[in-house]
Order: structure tokens, then C-alpha cells, then sequence
């Protein structure tokens, strides 16, 4: 009897696909997927331009220059570069005729890759930002001499560095199985459980990998997350005035909100075994992380962040009074 991780096919007949098809929503009629393209397409280029907004700012203006600003911006280039990755080919996929897209075996591997690399760089950066403002408000004498721009520095590298090596283990890994189910994805791009499903043989070191990447990306950073925060959240209620309280208790509040946002998403997606999922359900639930999830990122930082809020508005007076200057030069 076979187990279930073996398959029926016999070994001389596992054969490495020459090419992956990325089936997408191919099977869906013409009009839905035109209509789906018309809506996304507004919401990646909003996604794109606050991203950008967020890391300009943090760039160009100096009251920005503090280590929550460099960790904000870097979160940012990370969320341009994550939808740049996933979102064009997706949105590119509404608009091909039935039958999916082919990509060569090397850009399937590269595209889990990048994908792995990017969200597990941002999941430690979230971690990196909640040290930071448990450092701020629970060890505010000490913060300056802790929190340096060689530790930022350090801790940006080391959130980059963490991820992409996972990044090249897990498609390692995966890209080591033999393929015996052709090489239909029946995703929007070359997720993991999507490419690992078509492998033949025992896939036990996989899911293992897999589901170990997610408590070491997931859960346990979302784990020293929480006790930073319910730690800032009792000094916060513990000391200072009215308004600094509201200031510091808003900063939390949206770094918490992105948090939940961040890792509720990825962990409903990958902290299950292949057996328990559904890869049509999971084909649903990406276009929410794809495309709703990382615009709500800059709305959340830019619309309750009054720092952010008035350096933009710094920016828009110096460029509107240059205009005026300009057109009237007496």
C-alpha cells in the first residue's frame, strides 16, 4: 500500500516539466477577468505611488531622519519591490487567452524565491520596528545610545540577509523534488504549496521546512512583537500627559494594525499542511494579500501618522511656493 506521500507513478516516469504554467484565473470568463484587471490595476498603482510617498519622504525630509522613519522607509522599499515581484505578472495573466502563462523553470524558481526573500525580510523588519519602540518609550534615556544609525543599519541587513537565505532554502528544496504532475501551478504565481503539490515521492522534508519557515518567521516574531508592545502599552497608560500618550498609543496602534494584517494573512496561508488546504481557496485569498493588504500599509502609516502627515504637507508648500516663484520672478 502506498503512503500518502508516495505516488503511483513509478520512478523511471518522474520527469522535470520544461516548462511551469501558471494557471491564474485563466479559467474564468473573459469579462470577469477583464473587469478584475480594471479594478486591481488602480489599486497596485495606488499601492506603488504610497509606497514611494512613504519612502521619499523618509529620504528627503530631516525631521524624518530618526531610526521609526528609516525602519518605515525600508518597510516600504520592501513592499515596492514584494508587488513589483508578484502584482504585473498577475495582472498581466487577466488579460491572456485561457490556458495560463508558461514560464521556464529558472523564472518560477526565481519568482518563489524573491516572494520568500521579500515577505520573510519584511516580517523581521516588523520585529526590528517594535524593538525600536519598545526601546523608545520603555527605555527612553537610554534610547539614543542604543538605538544608533550603525544598529539600524545593522538590523535592516540582518532582516534582508535572514530572509533571503531561508528564501534559498526553501526553493532549494522544493526545485530538488522530481515533478511527476506536469507542471500546472494552479496559483497566480509560483507559490510554494502551489509548485509543491506537483512533486513526486516523499515531500515530508519540505512540509517541514516549510512549516519550520513559518514559526521562525511567523510566530515567533509576532510573539516578541506582542510582549514589546503590551510592554509599550502599559508605559504609554503609566506615564506622561494627555498628548503624548495619544501620540505614542496612534504610533502603536498602527504598527500593530499592519502586524495583525501582516502575519494574520501569511499565516492562514502557510502554517497548514498541503493536506488541509484548498489550492482554489488559496488562489482567492492571494488576491487579498496581493493586492488590499499592502495598500492598506501607507493609507495606515500616512493617514494616522502626523509626522509623516506634516511633512508631506512641508513638501507640497515648498514645491507650490517654487511653482509661484517661479512664475513670477519680480
Amino acid at each position: 500500500m502506498l503512503s500518502p506521500n508516495t505516488s503511483h507513478w513509478s520512478e523511471p516516469n518522474w520527469t522535470a516539466p520544461q516548462e511551469f504554467v501558471i494557471l491564474g484565473f485563466s479559467g474564468w470568463p473573459p469579462g470577469l477577468r477583464v473587469l478584475l484587471f480594471s479594478l486591481l490595476l488602480p489599486l497596485y498603482l495606488a499601492t506603488l505611488a504610497g509606497n514611494l510617498l512613504i519612502l521619499g519622504l523618509a529620504l528627503a525630509e530631516p525631521t524624518l531622519h530618526t531610526p521609526m522613519y528609516f525602519f518605515l522607509g525600508s518597510l516600504s522599499a520592501v513592499e515596492v519591490a514584494y508587488t513589483l515581484v508578484l502584482t504585473p505578472r498577475m495582472l498581466a495573466g487577466f488579460l491572456l487567452p485561457p490556458g495560463g502563462q508558461a514560464v521556464a523553470p529558472s523564472t518560477c524558481a526565481a519568482q518563489m524565491g524573491l516572494f520568500v526573500a521579500l515577505g520573510g525580510s519584511e516580517c523581521l523588519l516588523l520585529a526590528a520596528m517594535a524593538l525600536d519602540r519598545y526601546l523608545a518609550i520603555c527605555r527612553p534615556l537610554y534610547y539614543p545610545q542604543l538605538m544608533t544609525t550603525g544598529l539600524c543599519w545593522a538590523l535592516l541587513a540582518s532582516c534582508c540577509v535572514g530572509g533571503s537565505v531561508l528564501a534559498l532554502g526553501l526553493t532549494t528544496v522544493i526545485f530538488q523534488l522530481p515533478f511527476c504532475h506536469g507542471g500546472l501551478v494552479n496559483h497566480v504565481f509560483c507559490d510554494l504549496p502551489a509548485v509543491l503539490v506537483l512533486a513526486c515521492g516523499n515531500r515530508d522534508l519540505q512540509e517541514h521546512a516549510l512549516l519550520a519557515a513559518c514559526m521562525l518567521l511567523l510566530v515567533l516574531p509576532l510573539i516578541l512583537i506582542l510582549l514589546s508592545y503590551t510592554r509599550v502599552l502599559v508605559v504609554i497608560l503609566g506615564v506622561g500627559d494627555g498628548a503624548g500618550r495619544r501620540k505614542a498609543f496612534n504610533t502603536v496602534a498602527s504598527h500593530l494594525t499592519v502586524a495583525v494584517l501582516h502575519y494574520g494573512c501569511a499565516t492562514a496561508m502557510y502554517a497548514r499542511p498541503l493536506r488541509s488546504r484548498s489550492l482554489e481557496e488559496d488562489k482567492l485569498v492571494s488576491l487579498i494579500y496581493i493586492n488590499f493588504t499592502p495598500l492598506l500599509y501607507p493609507a495606515i502609516y500616512t493617514l494616522r501618522n502626523r509626522d509623516m502627515q506634516g511633512a508631506l504637507q512641508r513638501v507640497v508648500s515648498q514645491r507650490t511656493m517654487g511653482a509661484v516663484q517661479q512664475a513670477d520672478p519680480a
